[in-house]
């Protein structure tokens, strides 16, 4: 038995998977892009460690691709020999038995695993970071701030998941509205860990999500090297960076960040695809024309139609196909999503039902120019947007979405109604892109029209 970074005792025999174990550790946290060299060396060094197979298993189910699953499977297994071969911990237990659920299609109950260690292991930052990372896939935003904040105490300012965990925990703040305490405690983080991209990423969150893009680009300048060391979490940042020039109306730098950085490297990873297909939708919003950059987009949403892992990555495949016109591959989709939701088994169903149906029809409808119907659909879906997973700033793309097809129909009042609410989330904040429907709204009714763009 060896202790780890985080003070937990593993199963672990050598001194040098010690340090490889505790490379996988940090590199987790950090979003570092050398953690899965890591792995592989403790695996190497010892192929019966349970721990290490089980948390490659939740590695690849995180990354929400079919093709991965297979790969979860069989860590699952070698997981379970290796407990027949040596005994384990109860705690390194909990990480197989949260992996098998995961495989059964109930991350629901994963979660529960990764909150049973930390009732018992508070400072087990490893599980801290997979119930964040797996409730901020299920959208469960409350969720992720009552965990952070049930381990906070147990953190000496000493322990080395400190500063991420306050990364966590201002991440968590800022999902359910606590921005000003969210900015404080990102910046901490920064203070504690300087390699914390979650930590700093919160802070931009904050800025996007109370109309401070020009406060937002100061926070991130000169930070590079806080996400720079990162897997494709980088893109995402980068990401973070032209929301901010595009709610400025700096055009040129969003499309220099798109090809420099968010799609330099044409990944076909639903979160870098997610990246893109929003960026891109923001700005045809906006009336720009982003040329060919759909098509690279579309070809590899087109070959995951039959995916299914998630709704949030379903909807993203969506935004690339009907911008590239893609009728098919649109219909193909959309048909598996309706044959998801009637499933009866595992956790994804319920969110393929709600709201994945309805949006997916909302996003059809509105590339087809079906203004009133996109509106319908959309509006029908928004309530339940958050179970979709991922973040506010990611989702506000349907919400920009729902907001325009709701402008061309000519539903003012509805329209109105959303931007009311937005404002309410955001702290009372707005961005450019609300002010400018607001004037699009003022300008119809001063018109005496109904309709402010050409409707269907």
């Amino acid at each position: 038995m060896k202790q780890d970074v985080f003070g937990q005792m593993n199963t672990l025999t050598q001194p040098a998977s010690v340090d490889a174990w505790d490379g996988v550790l940090l590199g987790f946290m950090a979003h570092a892009a050398v953690t899965p060299q890591h792995l592989g060396k403790v695996l190497e060094l010892e192929p019966d460690f349970a721990l290490g197979h089980a948390v490659k298993g939740l590695f690849m189910v995180l990354l929400g691709r079919r093709e991965m699953i297979a790969v979860a499977v069989d860590a699952l297994a070698a997981a379970k020999t290796s407990m027949d071969r040596q005994p384990v911990t109860p705690r390194e237990k909990l990480y197989v038995e949260a992996l098998e659920l995961y495989l059964s299609d109930l991350p629901s109950q994963a979660v529960q695993k990764f909150e049973e260690i930390l009732r018992a292991h508070p400072e087990d930052s490893l599980a801290m970071k997979l119930s964040h990372a797996t409730r901020f896939v299920l959208g469960d935003a409350e969720g992720m701030r009552r965990s952070i904040e049930r381990v906070l105490p147990s953190y000496a300012p000493d322990h080395a998941g400190r500063g991420y965990l306050l990364g966590c925990h201002s991440f968590a703040l800022e999902e359910t509205g606590a921005y000003e305490k969210a900015e404080i405690a990102g910046r901490q983080a920064l203070w504690m860990v300087s390699d914390d991209a979650w930590g700093l990423h919160a802070v931009a969150h904050v800025h996007e999500m109370t109309g401070n893009a020009q406060l937002g680009l100061e926070w991130l300048a000169g930070r590079e090297d806080a996400w720079s060391h990162c897997n494709n979490f980088r893109y995402h940042v980068w990401w973070h960076k032209a929301l901010m020039h595009l709610d400025l109306g700096q055009v040129d730098q969003v499309m220099a960040l798109y090809d420099d950085h968010i799609r330099k490297d044409k990944t076909d990873d639903y979160r870098d695809i997610s990246n893109a297909t929003s960026l891109l939708s923001r700005l045809e919003l906006e009336g720009v024309n982003v040329g060919d950059r759909w098509e690279e987009l579309a070809d590899l949403s087109a070959n995951r139609t039959e995916d299914g892992c998630l709704i949030f990555a379903d909807l993203h495949y969506l935004l690339a196909l009907t911008g590239d016109n893609r009728a098919d591959a649109t219909g193909q989709i959309l048909k598996r999503i309706q044959k998801d939701a009637q499933r009866n088994q595992g956790d994804t169903p319920m969110r393929m039902s709600d709201p994945g149906v309805a949006a997916a029809k909302g996003l059809e409808a509105f590339g087809d120019g079906l203004y009133g119907a996109a509106f319908d659909f959309l509006s029908t879906a928004r309530d339940g947007m958050q179970l979709a997973g991922g973040s506010h700033a990611q989702r506000d793309v349907f919400e920009r979405i729902t907001i325009d097809s709701g402008l061309r129909a000519g539903r003012l009042d509805a329209v109105e109604r959303i931007l009311d609410d937005r404002r309410a989330k955001r702290a009372g904040g707005e961005d450019n892109y609300a002010l400018a429907r607001r004037a699009l709204i003022d300008a119809a009714r001063d018109n005496g029209d109904a309709q402010s763009v050409p409707a269907e």
